[in-house]
């Protein structure tokens, strides 16, 4: 293992909440990237589950485990838990960097599946604290990108800043087969994004509505994308984009996630 001052910044996605339960080419990814990182300090988790008004960080000293998903999924998921503590100081220090825009610390929500679901197979002995950031539902996508470089110092402080959502989240027309081939438009989108990350030009990721058809329709609702651009925003110039995995199942679910690393990619 190199080691480093400066934590990784990482995107997932997530996928399914069944993730949780399965081990799979992506859940055997997140945690060699658990791996390479090592162990932060603490987590900032950006969910694409938490979509808010306004912008709220939990500050509870024991967050809850959310099983925010629906009824007809395999029983076991509900008995899951994530009894990561929290961390009320590091909810004040993003507080601190994100000013003057108003954060309210938040008491009542906890960890949902966007969040625990990866860090289950991550960092399963739940033993580092972590911290949600909610997404201001009502900002753009550039307003987004520059929190992310706002709260870029905490990788500087051992933090790890985790975005997880899916590039391509389009759920009405999923096939539920793991054979299926993926639409061509989910393909072309999924390599536009990773292009855009592999040149480092995030700006080109900012407006999701300016890029045509193909992005229209892998992304239906920007909630899953968003937590994209808090990730490209905490890129320190000099970061490498290692991308693992990056397929398509489902026809319309990118798995596509990536660790942005300063350190050699081989030790």
């Amino acid at each position: 293992m190199v080691s480093s001052t400066r934590t990784p910044a990482v995107f997932l996605g997530h996928g399914s909440p069944t993730n949780a339960i399965e081990d799979n080419e992506c859940t055997r990814a997140w945690a060699r990237i658990a791996e390479r990182i090592a162990r932060p300090k603490a987590i900032l988790s950006i969910s694409a589950h938490w979509y808010t008004r306004g912008t709220y960080v939990t500050a509870m000293a024991n967050p809850r485990t959310i099983h925010d998903f629906g009824a007809g999924l395999p029983a076991p998921l509900f008995s899951l838990q994530y009894p990561a503590p929290g961390d009320p100081a590091l909810a004040r220090r993003i507080q601190s960097l994100l000013a003057p825009l108003p954060v309210a610390l938040d008491e009542r929500w906890g960890l949902d599946h966007g969040t625990w679901s990866v860090l289950l197979k991550a960092y399963p002995e739940a033993d580092i604290p972590v911290v949600q950031l909610s997404i201001d539902a009502t900002r753009p996508g550039a307003w987004h990108h520059q929190l992310g470089r706002q709260l870029r110092p905490l990788r500087d402080e051992g933090v790890l800043i985790l975005g997880t959502g899916n590039v391509v989240h389009n759920l009405g027309v999923m096939e539920w087969s793991p054979h299926a081939e993926p639409y061509d438009w989910a393909t072309r989108f999924n390599d536009y994004v990773i292009e855009s990350i592999r040149d480092d030009q995030p700006e080109r990721l900012f407006d999701g509505s300016a890029l045509g058809r193909d992005a229209a329709l892998s992304i239906p609702s920007p909630d899953h994308y968003l937590p994209l651009l808090y990730v490209l925003g905490a890129r320190h110039p000099g970061d490498r984009a290692l991308i693992e995995p990056d397929h398509i199942v489902l026809k319309s679910l990118s798995m596509m996630s990536f660790m942005l690393d300063d350190r050699p990619t081989t030790a």
